[in-house]
């Protein structure tokens, strides 16, 4: 049985996790008959935005605590977490992949990365074990990875994409039900809710990411 890290940012579209990214991850993996780790990083969020009204609120927020939501409590700090624990590492999107996993949401190509979350990818790329990536997270995993020329989607974001580009990745359009793999890295990723439409358009991308992360775990 594989065993899948997922590596969650909290819990909502605009400050943390997108949950219906998740959820799909999720149930993808557990269909699959795959162990499921989720983690995330101690930390603070970047901000916490009201959902009703996507607007800031005046109050701090842990994203350990808020994607235990997701998590229903089984969880893990990211810190005591190694790419020698698992087979294979999935990072959903949802903002808090580009404000609490990176900075990417505020800075761009100029962004920084997490440093549990790049200890974290790099050791996976290192040991040869796959990482998948929906929606935005493509952009912290290419920042990540900026020295080894990554292959990632976003859909077809030209704003996102040349962002990507700038920090040493490589972007492939790509539609919201396929994937993009990039065979040296042993990277794949799907465009998810980059796209859209519907939760039914993004399952199937994520079904296929799934898919083949768990093909390359062997």
């Amino acid at each position: 049985m594989a065993k899948i890290g997922v590596l969650l940012s909290g819990c909502g579209v605009f400050d943390g996790t997108e949950i219906h990214e998740a959820v799909l991850t999720l149930l993808a993996l557990d269909r699959a008959g795959a162990e499921i780790v989720c983690m995330a990083p101690d930390m603070d969020q970047y901000h916490v935005i009201n959902h009703l009204t996507q607007e800031v609120m005046e109050e701090k927020r842990n994203v350990l605590v808020e994607s235990a939501r997701i998590a229903r409590g089984e969880i893990k700090d990211l810190k005591d977490v190694t790419a020698s624990d698992l087979d294979g590492l999935i990072i959903p999107g949802g903002f808090g992949a580009a404000k609490n996993l990176s900075d990417f949401a505020v800075k761009g190509a100029e962004a920084t990365v997490n440093p549990d979350v790049k200890r974290l990818i790099d050791e996976f790329v290192e040991a040869d074990k796959p990482v998948g990536a929906l929606c935005i997270a493509p952009a912290t995993l290419t920042k990540a990875l900026s020295d080894k020329n990554p292959e990632v989607t976003i859909g077809n974001d030209e704003a996102t994409a040349m962002a990507i580009e700038a920090m040493g990745g490589q972007h492939r359009t790509c539609a919201v039900d396929m994937i993009h793999f990039d065979d040296k890295n042993n990277i794949v990723t799907t465009p998810a809710y980059m796209l859209g439409p519907g939760i039914k358009d993004v399952a199937e991308g994520i079904r296929k990411l799934v898919d083949k992360v768990l093909e390359l775990t062997g």
